[in-house]
Order: structure tokens, then sequence, then C-alpha cells
């Protein structure tokens, strides 16, 4: 039944949000415990953890047999993490960015951006494209690890003394271990549930995978950051707000996307490249021509938020225009 559907959603959605968060927390906890850096941490556990719930889902979907969800899971995430995410909470107290670190990820997020864009320019996402993704996942987390520990060595990074402040440092070590592994069995559960719930809804509604991977699922999966930047935001922690965004962006288009094209290849959408991957891009350009600081130091104002938040409208307008025209 639908409503049946409509209940799986939602509880997937605050299932993923929770498992997410214990999923951060006891590997942030384990890792501190070992002994690796706050900034670390941040940079490689936190931003992993936040796009777990987009990786998982992306896995099921395809798994599931409609990869077009975890593609549009992909894309829309990343739109939805620029405009809704980052503008609502430039709209709750304006960013500003101090953190080299971050100014470094914004190229880095271009480059990410242009290897999907060639990959995809073919029409389609095969298993040599997904392995080409999550190899570049692999050297992504390599460059940020050597990046923290040669912040480490120098004068450090602002953003260290954030992380600090809220990766947990005192708990035992069995208590981080039980809340990361109890993390990771709620994601898988609610992942696959949300999955269901999607696509019976989907086809109850004769609405594409690809839409509703674009919207509910990637507002969804979004939450996590929401909640994370929000929160951050309010205590201060704006590098760690924005540094949220960036991160979990590059992991999206080299880990959530390659789900797909690893285990279920196929053709991809074409309206994907002529309607969804334009709009990421512009919104990743807005972003950086905002956030980077060229001549002064980087600001997210409230009204640059509403501006990236107006952008997401427009977006979720044009989606709708295309289900109606």
């Amino acid at each position: 039944m639908l409503w049946t559907s409509f209940l799986a959603i939602v509880a997937g959605f605050a299932l993923l949000v929770w498992g997410a968060d214990r999923f951060v927390i006891g590997a942030s906890a384990t890792a501190r415990n070992l002994g690796v850096s706050p900034l670390i941490i941040g940079l490689t556990i936190v931003g992993f953890g936040t796009s777990a719930p987009e990786m998982l889902v992306s896995a099921m979907a395809a798994w599931a047999g409609n990869p077009d969800m975890g593609i549009g899971n992909a894309i829309g995430s990343n739109i939805t993490n620029v405009g809704l995410v980052l503008g609502i909470t430039a709209l709750v107290t304006p960013l500003s960015i101090r953190s080299e670190t971050l100014k470094r990820e914004f190229p880095l997020l271009f480059a990410v951006m242009l290897i999907a864009l060639a990959l995809l320019l073919d029409g389609e996402m095969n298993r040599y494209d997904g392995i080409i993704l999550l190899i570049g996942m692999a050297m992504l987390v390599y460059w940020m690890v050597a990046l923290g520990l040669r912040e480490r060595r120098d004068n450090g990074d602002p953003m260290e003394s954030e992380y600090i402040d809220e990766i947990p440092s005192h708990m035992p070590m069995k208590l981080a271990i039980f809340w990361l592994l109890l993390g990771m069995v709620v994601l898988l559960g609610s992942s696959r549930l949300l999955v269901w719930g999607s696509v019976n809804v989907a086809q109850w509604f004769g609405v594409s995978d690809l839409i509703i991977g674009l919207t509910i699922v990637a507002i969804g999966t979004s939450l996590p950051e929401l909640a994370a930047s929000v929160m951050s935001a309010l205590k201060g922690e704006h590098d760690i707000a924005i540094g949220n965004v960036l991160g979990s962006n590059m992991f999206n288009l080299l880990a959530v996307l390659g789900m797909p094209g690893l285990i279920q290849p196929g053709a991809t959408p074409a309206e994907l490249m002529l309607r969804d991957f334009p709009v990421m891009i512009g919104l990743t350009i807005a972003l950086f021509l905002m956030g980077y600081g060229f001549l002064r130091p980087g600001r997210i104002s409230r009204l640059e938020g509403l501006l990236l938040l107006a952008g997401y409208l427009g977006y979720l307008g044009l989606l709708y225009h295309a289900l109606n025209g």
C-alpha cells in the first residue's frame, strides 16, 4: 500500500540520520583513541561518514535494479548540499572561511567534477567508470591524509581546533567500536528500507527513478549534512560547516556515483547531462566565487545564502516543469 511506502521512506530517513551520526561518532572516537589527529579525522572519517547514507542508498538502489536512482542521488545530493544546505546555513549565520585546507579543496572539487563529466559524456556508466571513480576516491583519501599531516607539521589549520571540540576524546574503545558497528548496521537496514519505499512511490505515481533520486532521496540523504552544517555554524565552527559540504560533494561524485557503474552498469539518462549536471556545476561555481576569497577573507553572507537557496528552489521548479511539461 502507498501509505506503507511513505512510512518506509520517513522511517528510512530518520534511521539514516541517526545511523550516520552513530557511525561518525564511533569511527571518530576509535581513530582518536588510536592517535589519529583531529584534522585528519575530520577530513576523512567525518566527510566519509556524512556521505555514507548516499553511498549505501546508491548501492542498494543499483543492487535492486534501479541504478538511475543512485545516479540521481549522487548529483541531486551535490545540488542539495550547495543550494539547500549551505543556503540555509548562511541564512542562519553568515559563514567565514579561514582554513587554507578548504581553499585547496575548492579546485580539487572542480577536478573531480571534470573527471565525472568526462566519464558520463558517452551516455553510460559502466564498470570501468565505476572502478575509475572508486580509485579516485582512494586517491582523494590519501591526499587528505597527506594534507592533514602537512598542516600538522606546519603552523596548523584553524579547522583543526574546531574538530578538536567536536570529536569525542574520552570515549572508551569498546563503546566507540560498538557505536561504529551499530551505526553501520542501521545505515544498511535504513538504506534498504528507503530504497524500497522510494521505488514503490515512483512506480505508483509514474515518476522516473532519476527524479526520485534527484529530489526525495537526495534531500533525505543530505539531512546529516544539513544538521551538521547548521549546528557547526551556530557554534562558530564555520570552516567545518563548509568543509562538510565540500568533502561530501567530492565523495558523492567518486564513491556514490561509482556504485551504480560497478553494481549495475548501463546507460545514463540523457536529461542528466542536459539539465542536472549543468545545474550542479553552476551552483558549485557560485559557491567558489562567494566563498574562496580572492582579495578578501572568504565569506558567504546571508544575501548570498539566499541566492543559493533561490537557485535550489528554481531547480526544483525546473524539475516540476519537466514532470508536467
